[in-house]
């Protein structure tokens, strides 16, 4: 890994308190990178964001240090006697509120947390951050609540209800706890939006303007919002439910990094497996992330790649969570090499040193393109990113190529490439059962009907 991805602008040169600082120091981070070089100085200021960079650009870190610095100042406000002013103001709108619908309440009742909220699409995306928000924020007096779906529904529940600081995750669970008052959002101060495009391509909009419109107004607040790409819809979002948030692009005229080596082959469809199997078998990658657009394809390429010698771990969206992430920490420290996934792990996943990402199907949205190749080439690496234009999805390549405004170089298929292939065994199919459970196959008390 280089430092070509990072900026002249030092963290310490920054309105960062020393607590915040030692966390950096810890985790090796001393120099900005772009994003964080253009959106911490506006943030620290208490401006709100929409910010877009390439994915692997430290987003994350932007947002968890403004997110910890804006409510260090609350408490050393407080710590003066004092309130900060939009402090203040929140505090104004809820006693005026309280005394509408449940007259006065006694202040030291009231529960007052969480002060800030962080949600994200899916719940890889929100245990990195929660991960990272624990390692930046080591040094400092914070509680964090880590919220999302498919498990430890209990443990998170009890976990919310001791007065945290801040909830990081995704929509779904979060608005669950919410409906049972299991927390406030009336002392909310810092809100985060995180891949805000994937949000709605999930179809959680819905859900974010819930949370956002029962939080104070959008000037009472500092609010950020961050993705890779920032469409129309996203852009509408953030105009809707933010007070006036300056809009930053990084690198805009580049979708994808230079430090990914692009590259493509057009395989029938018989040849795409001895093709990946030579590829993988030429670059002998350290670590591969291979994506396709099924549950099934993955399975099966699953097992043909296993009984060629080579140890996977098939992902996809049905997974459960307790597996999920025991699969993603065996891919993390080498136990596995080879990760076979759907798009459910394009986004949010922080993992080193992925030397290539290989398109074994092709994405059938331009902007998954961008999300899968961003696996590799993260902060300062370089990296391989390899697609398959086979029979099936060739219609997508035009539309990529379009999208990030550059041709992707086609490669020949030499002999040397295709790999002789051992094929699984396919299990018999179980005989067919008619409506009085008799097997057709076995019922000989009828004869074949003539055709003639």
């Amino acid at each position: 890994m280089n430092n070509t991805h990072l900026t002249e602008t030092r963290f310490s040169n920054l309105e960062l308190s020393e607590s915040i600082l030692y966390g950096l120091n810890d985790a090796g981070f001393n120099h900005c990178t772009p994003i964080q070089d253009k959106a911490l100085p506006l943030l620290l200021r208490g401006k709100d964001l929409a910010g877009q960079a390439q994915t692997g650009t430290g987003k994350t870190a932007a947002f968890l240090l403004a997110t910890f610095q804006h409510l260090i100042n609350d408490d050393d406000c407080k710590d003066a006697g004092g309130t900060t002013p939009r402090r203040g103001e929140v505090e104004s709108r809820l006693e005026q509120r309280s005394r509408a619908t449940q007259g006065a309440v006694a202040e030291s009742e009231q529960i007052k947390n969480p002060r800030a909220v962080i949600l994200a699409p899916t719940r890889e995306l929100a245990i990195q951050i929660h991960k990272d928000a624990l390692q930046l924020g080591k040094h400092l007096d914070l509680k964090f609540a880590l919220i999302y779906g498919g498990t430890d529904y209990q443990k998170q529940l009890d976990t919310i209800k001791s007065n945290i600081d801040i909830i990081i995750g995704t929509p779904g669970r979060v608005i669950d706890f919410y409906r049972q008052n299991a927390f406030t959002l009336d002392h909310v101060q810092v809100t985060v939006m995180d891949e805000a495009d994937r949000m709605f391509d999930l179809g959680f909009i819905k859900d974010i303007r819930y949370l956002l419109r029962r939080m104070p107004a959008p000037d009472l607040r500092l609010n950020m919002l961050f993705s890779a790409t920032l469409s129309y819809k996203v852009t509408e979002l953030a105009y809707e439910h933010m007070n006036n948030p300056e809009l930053i692009r990084i690198e805009t005229e580049e979708v994808t990094s230079k430090a990914i080596h692009q590259s493509a082959y057009c395989p029938a469809n018989e040849q795409k497996i001895p093709l990946l199997i030579g590829l993988l078998r030429h670059y002998q990658p350290q670590r591969s992330i291979i994506f396709v657009n099924t549950k099934r394809c993955a399975e099966q390429l699953d097992d043909t790649l296993n009984i060629n010698g080579y140890k996977t771990a098939a992902l996809s969206g049905d997974v459960p969570q307790d597996k999920r992430q025991r699969l993603l920490n065996d891919f993390k420290e080498n136990r596995t090499t080879l990760l076979i996934a759907t798009d459910v792990a394009a986004r949010g996943l922080h993992i080193p040193d992925v030397s290539h990402v290989i398109n074994y199907d092709l994405p059938q949205d331009v902007e998954d393109y961008v999300h899968r190749i961003g696996r590799t080439a993260r902060f300062g690496a370089s990296g391989e990113a390899i697609s398959f234009i086979c029979e099936q999805y060739a219609y997508s390549m035009p539309d990529i190529e379009d999208y990030i405004g550059q041709k992707i170089p086609v490669k020949a298929i030499t002999a040397d490439l295709l790999a002789d292939v051992i094929t699984p065994e396919k299990k018999p199919s179980k005989p067919k059962a008619d409506y009085k459970g008799r097997r057709l196959n076995q019922d000989r008390s009828r004869k074949p009907t003539s055709l003639s």
